[in-house]
C-alpha cells in the first residue's frame, strides 16, 4: 500500500549504516570477550544476573502481569476491531499458515527441550513447601511449566507485535522497533539517535539469542543423532549440523515469508501434532486425558497467584528457585521479544487487534497445554512408577529428556528419528525468520509491506552461523544466554513505553471515529448530480485517464484550498509522490497546525480488479482498473474521487478538514 508519512516519501532504500555497524561492533566484542575469557565472562555475566533476579524479581513479576493485561484489555475493548492495516484490508495469510507460523516462531526448540524435562524437574526437584515426588508435587509439576510457557509470555510477544504492526500498517510507518516509540517521542528523536538505538539494542539481542538456541539446538540434535543412529557426538558433526542448518536457512530466507518461512511452519506444526497423538495414543490415554483436564483446570484456577508470587515467605531457598526458574523465564521472554514480536507483526497485516491479540495468546497456548501435559505426565507416570534412569536424565540433560522417554514406548527410534527431523526443521525456521529480521532492522527506507534485500538476508544467515560456530569451539553459549537475559531488563522498559504510545495512539483512534460522525454537507450537490455519481459509478478508467483527472481536477481544487489557507496565517505543503519507477503516483496536502495533528489529505492511485459482471467493450480491456483514491493520516478512506467536479473535491477536502478541527477539539 502506499505511505502517508511525511518522513518517508521517496526514501530509496539502502543499509542502515549506524545500526548495521553499531550492531556489528557490539556484537563481535561481546563473542571476542566470551572466547577470550570464558571462565572469566561466565562468571561476571552470571553473578550479574542473579543481581538481575535478586534485585529486580518482584519488578518482573508486575511488569509481565502488566504487559498481559494490557493486551487483552486491548483485545477485548471497543478498539479490538480496528485492523492492523486500512479497513479494507483483508488478512495477508490464511489463518492456518498464521497459526503455524505463530507455533514455530513463537515456541521453536524450546518445546522439544523442555517437553518431558521441566514438568519431571518441578516433580523431583518442586520449589520450596514441597516433597519432592510427592502426590502434591505431581499435582503441580506441569502447571507450573504451564506458568513458564503460557498466557504471560505470550502476552509480551502480543504487546510488542500488536504495537510494531499497529504503527507499521495503521499509521504507515516502517515496521522497525523505533516506531512504536514516535508518539511518546515525536518523529524527529525516532528518526534519529534514539531510534538508532532502540533498533541497534534490537539487533544485539535478535543475534546473541538465535546464536544461543542454534548453538544449543545443534547440541541436542547430535545427542538425538547419536541415540538413533549411533553418531559420534563429536565438533566436526555439530559444525556439519550447523552448516546444513544455515544453508537451508539462507534458502528459506531468499523465498520470503510467504513461501519458504510458512511452508516449513505447516509442516512442522503438522509433524509436531503427529508426535503428540502417537504419545497420547500409545501411552495410558484416558490417564493423560484427565490429568491434561486437571492441569489446564489447575493453571486457570492458580493464575492470580502463581502470577504475583514472589517466595517472599519460603526464605533463600523460595528466592533462589524463584530465580532459576520463574524471573529466568521471564526475563528470556522478554530477551527475546525484539526477534519474536517483529516476524509476528511481519505475518499479521490485515488481522483487528481482537484476532491478533486472541490469536497470539491462545493459539500457541492449546498446543503448549497438550505437549506439556502429556509429554510430562507422559514421563512423570513412568517415574513416579519405577523408571528411575529417566528422571535421572530429565534433571542432568534436559536435551535429552526426550528421547529418554521415547525408549519406553514402541518404535522409539523412528519416534527419536521424527524428533530429530522437527528439531532441525525448528533450527531452520529460527534462523530464516531471524535473519529476516535482522535484515529489516538493518535497513534504512524499507517499506512496511516489503523485506529487505535478499543479500543481507544471506548475511545475517551466514553471522548466525559464523558465531554458533565460534562459540561451539570456544564453549560461550552460557554467557551469551546471559547476555541475553540481562537485556531483557532495559528491553522491559521499553515494552512499558510501547504500552504508552499504544494507549495514546489508540484513544486518538477513538477521537477520529467520534470525529468523524460530525455532521457535513453532501459532496455531491446539483441539478445533476446524481447523473454523474450513476456516470462515476459504471466507470472503470484506466491509468492515463486517472492522472489526467487528478492533474486537471483534483490539483487545481488543492491548489485553492492551500492558498485560502495560507492566506489566513496557516503553513500548508502541497506535494506531488511517485512510485518505486518514478511513475505519478498520488497528490498531497498536508496542513500544519503547530504541536497538534497535522491535517492529511492525499489522494493515490489505486490499481483495483475489475468487477467481474462487467462487459468489456474490446478485448484489449485489462481486467483492472484505477481509482482516485483518499487517505487521511490513518490510511484509505475507502472511496474514489473518479467523477467529481472540482467543487465537489473541494466540498471533500472541506469536509474532512472540519472532521480533523473537531477530532482536534476533542483531543484538547
Amino acid at each position: 500500500m502506499h505511505s502517508t508519512s511525511s518522513g518517508d516519501a521517496g526514501q530509496t532504500l539502502s543499509l542502515n549504516k549506524t545500526v548495521f555497524s553499531g550492531a556489528a561492533i557490539i556484537s563481535i566484542l561481546l563473542i571476542i570477550w566470551t572466547i577470550a575469557f570464558p571462565d572469566y565472562s561466565e562468571s561476571l555475566l552470571g553473578s550479574a544476573m542473579t543481581w538481575v533476579s535478586d534485585s529486580f524479581g518482584w519488578y518482573y513479576m508486575l511488569v509481565v502481569a502488566a504487559y498481559s493485561i494490557f493486551s487483552l484489555f486491548v483485545g477485548c475493548s471497543r478498539y479490538g476491531d480496528i485492523k492492523l492495516g486500512q479497513d479494507h484490508e483483508k488478512a495477508q495469510f490464511p489463518f492456518l499458515a498464521w497459526a503455524a507460523m505463530l507455533f514455530s516462531a513463537g515456541i521453536g526448540i524450546d518445546l522439544l527441550f523442555f517437553g518431558a524435562s521441566e514438568p519431571l524437574m518441578h516433580y523431583l526437584t518442586p520449589h520450596t513447601g514441597l516433597d519432592p515426588a510427592s502426590a502434591e508435587a505431581m499435582r503441580q509439576a506441569v502447571p507450573q511449566a504451564f506458568l513458564h510457557w503460557g498466557l504471560h509470555g505470550w502476552g509480551i510477544y502480543a504487546l510488542i507485535g500488536m504495537a510494531l504492526a499497529y504503527f507499521a500498517y495503521r499509521k504507515n510507518m516502517p515496521l522497525a522497533l523505533r516506531s512504536a516509540l514516535t508518539p511518546i517521542f515525536g518523529e524527529r528523536l525516532v528518526k534519529g539517535w534514539l531510534g538508532d538505538s532502540v533498533d541497534t539494542f534490537g539487533v544485539v539481542c535478535t543475534l546473541m539469542g538465535i546464536a544461543t538456541s542454534l548453538g544449543i539446538g545443534v547440541l541436542q540434535a547430535n545427542a538425538g543423532l547419536t541415540h538413533v543412529f549411533g553418531i559420534e557426538s563429536s565438533k566436526m558433526v555439530q559444525t556439519i549440523i550447523i552448516v546444513a542448518v544455515v544453508a537451508a536457512a539462507a534458502i528459506s530466507a531468499m523465498t520470503g515469508v510467504e513461501k519458504g518461512v510458512r511452508r516449513l511452519s505447516e509442516f512442522n506444526m503438522l509433524t509436531a501434532t503427529l508426535l503428540l497423538i502417537a504419545i497420547l495414543v500409545m501411552g495410558n490415554t484416558v490417564y493423560l486425558l484427565n490429568t491434561f483436564t486437571q492441569n489446564v483446570g489447575y493453571y486457570f484456577q492458580n493464575i492470580v497467584a502463581k502470577t504475583f508470587d514472589v517466595y517472599a515467605y519460603d526464605g533463600a531457598g523460595g528466592a533462589e528457585w524463584k530465580s532459576w526458574w520463574t524471573v529466568f523465564f521471564w526475563a528470556w521472554w522478554v530477551a527475546w521479544a525484539p526477534f519474536v514480536g517483529l516476524f509476528i507483526a511481519r505475518i499479521s497485516r490485515g488481522r483487528t487487534l481482537r484476532e491478533f491479540v486472541f490469536g497470539v495468546m491462545f493459539i500457541p497456548l492449546g498446543f503448549i497445554f497438550a505437549w506439556f501435559s502429556i509429554f510430562g505426565n507422559s514421563a512423570i507416570e513412568l517415574v513416579a512408577g519405577g523408571a528411575t534412569a529417566l528422571g535421572e536424565v530429565a534433571v542432568n540433560d534436559a536435551a535429552m529428556g526426550m528421547f529418554a522417554l521415547f525408549e519406553y514406548y514402541p518404535y522409539s527410534d523412528i519416534l527419536s528419528f521424527a524428533g530429530v527431523m522437527i528439531g532441525l526443521v525448528f533450527f531452520i525456521t529460527s534462523a530464516d525468520s531471524g535473519a529476516l529480521v535482522l535484515a529489516n532492522l538493518s535497513s534504512r527506507g524499507l517499506t512496511n509491506d516489503a523485506d529487505a534485500p535478499v543479500w543481507l538476508r544471506l548475511f545475517w544467515a551466514a553471522a548466525t552461523g559464523l558465531i554458533t560456530l565460534g562459540l561451539l569451539f570456544a564453549g560461550g553459549f552460557s554467557s551469551l544466554q546471559s547476555v541475553s537475559v540481562i537485556a531483557g531488563l532495559p528491553f522491559s522498559i521499553i515494552l512499558v513505553l510501547y504500552m504508552v504510545s499504544m494507549w495514546k495512539s489508540l484513544k486518538e483512534e477513538g477521537h477520529k471515529r467520534k470525529a468523524s460522525s460530525v455532521g457535513t454537507a453532501n459532496v455531491l450537490n446539483g441539478g445533476k448530480g446524481w447523473k454523474a455519481r450513476l456516470q462515476r459509478i459504471v466507470s472503470f478508467p484506466d491509468r492515463a485517464q486517472v492522472r489526467r483527472f487528478m492533474q486537471t481536477i483534483v490539483l487545481p481544487a488543492m491548489q485553492e484550498v492551500s492558498a485560502e489557507l495560507e492566506a489566513g496565517g496557516l503553513v500548508t505543503t502541497l506535494a506531488e509522490h511517485d512510485g518505486t519507477q518514478g511513475e505519478f503516483e498520488g497528490l498531497s496536502l498536508r496542513v500544519g497546525h503547530g504541536q497538534d495533528d497535522d491535517f492529511v489529505y492525499d489522494v493515490y492511485m489505486v490499481k483495483a480488479e475489475r468487477p467481474n459482471f462487467t462487459l468489456k467493450t474490446t478485448a484489449k480491456e485489462s481486467d483492472y482498473y484505477y481509482r482516485a483514491e483518499v487517505f487521511l493520516s490513518e490510511g484509505s478512506q475507502e472511496y474514489d474521487l473518479v467523477g467529481y467536479t472540482k467543487e465537489q473535491v473541494l466540498v471533500d477536502i472541506l469536509n474532512q478538514y472540519e472532521r480533523h478541527m473537531q477530532y482536534l477539539h476533542l483531543t484538547n
